[in-house]
C-alpha cells in the first residue's frame, strides 16, 4: 500500500513510519523540515496547511500524526479541518492519531474522560480541542476516515509486545485494570487497521492486553 504520514518526524509518526516500512509498504513522509527526517524514505517537504488534493490523491492511506504544541491546542482543530478538506472526495482514507481525553467513561457515552475531576488540568485544553476536532470530523462529508484513540496512559518508553485490544469509544482497561498502551504497540495496531481496511467513519481505541 502507498501510505503518507503527516508528522513523520514526531514521536508517534516516526514509529508508524518504521512499522509501515518494516511491513513493506510504500511510505512517504509528509513533513515541514526534511532535516529532521531520520530515515531515507520519499518525502514531501511542505507545511501541513499547504498540502493539496493533487499531492495526496495517489495514497491509499494518509496518517495524521500531527501533534499541536501545548500552548496552541487550537491547531488540533484547524489542522484536521484542513486535512479533511484535502482528502475529501479522494479514494484516500484518513487515519487520525487521536487522544484519550475524548473517550467516554460510561456506556451511555455521556461523560468524557477529560470531564472527570481527576483529569490533569494541564492537558484539558488540548483534550477539549482534540474532542472538538473529532466532532468536526464526524460531521464532515465526502471523507473516509478512522479516528484512533490510544489508552489513557500512552507510554513512549513502553516495550513493543505485539499484543493489544481493539476497543470502541469507551475507556477500556487491560488485564491489570490499567488503560495503557505503548507507542510501539499503538503503531502496530494502527498498521493492522490500515491493512485490514476495516471501520470507516468511526472512532476506535487501542489498549494493551
Amino acid at each position: 500500500m502507498k501510505i503518507g504520514i503527516i508528522g513523520a518526524t514526531g514521536k508517534q509518526g516516526n514509529l508508524i513510519l518504521l512499522e509501515a516500512y518494516r511491513r513493506g509498504h510504500d511510505v512517504t513522509a509528509l513533513i515541514r523540515d526534511q532535516q529532521k527526517l531520520k530515515h531515507e524514505v520519499p518525502y514531501i517537504e511542505k507545511e501541513l496547511y499547504d498540502l493539496t488534493p493533487a499531492e495526496l490523491e495517489g495514497f491509499d492511506a494518509v496518517v495524521d500524526a500531527f501533534n499541536a504544541p501545548a500552548n496552541m491546542p487550537q491547531l488540533h482543530q484547524t489542522s484536521l479541518r484542513h486535512i479533511t478538506k484535502v482528502v475529501k472526495d479522494l479514494d484516500t482514507k484518513l487515519y487520525v492519531v487521536g487522544g484519550a481525553g475524548s473517550l467516554y467513561i460510561d456506556s451511555g457515552k455521556t461523560t468524557r474522560l477529560s470531564e472527570t475531576p481527576d483529569f490533569p488540568e494541564s492537558f484539558k485544553r488540548t483534550a477539549d480541542s482534540m474532542a472538538a476536532a473529532l466532532d468536526e470530523l464526524r460531521n464532515s462529508k465526502g471523507t473516509n476516515w478512522i479516528y484512533v484513540s490510544p489508552a489513557a496512559n500512552f507510554d513512549f518508553e513502553g516495550a513493543k509486545t505485539g499484543e493489544y485490544q481493539l476497543a470502541g469509544e469507551t475507556l477500556t482497561v487491560n488485564s491489570q485494570g490499567d488503560s495503557y498502551i505503548s507507542y510501539a504497540d499503538y503503531a502496530s495496531g494502527l498498521l493492522d487497521l490500515i491493512e485490514s481496511g476495516d471501520h470507516n467513519k468511526e472512532r476506535v481505541s487501542l489498549v494493551s492486553k
